[in-house]
């Protein structure tokens, strides 16, 4: 198993995928939506995912396009599309 990525590094990058997409993680911890624990959960998965440099590649384009551009295929899940 590869190590864990670094934790705040991650926690930006739920953040920032949050944010293209979005979704305000402090509203939706404020209204009951999601837990501390489940953002924690996230921010756990994401430091597991091998595709932490893709998605911060995604994010970047994210944030200089008018439109979100498309996830990319990665093994056998989709990135990006909430398969």
């Amino acid at each position: 198993m590869a190590p864990l990525g670094d934790p705040r590094r991650h926690y930006w990058l739920v953040k920032g995928m949050a944010k293209a997409t979005g979704v305000n993680l402090v509203r939706a911890v404020e209204q009951g939506r999601l837990t501390v624990e489940d953002w924690a959960e996230t921010v756990q998965s994401c430091r597991a995912c091998g595709w932490a440099e893709g998605c911060r590649d995604w994010l970047d384009m994210a944030g200089a396009a008018t439109t979100l551009p498309q996830p990319r295929a990665i093994g056998d899940a989709s990135i990006g599309t909430g398969a």
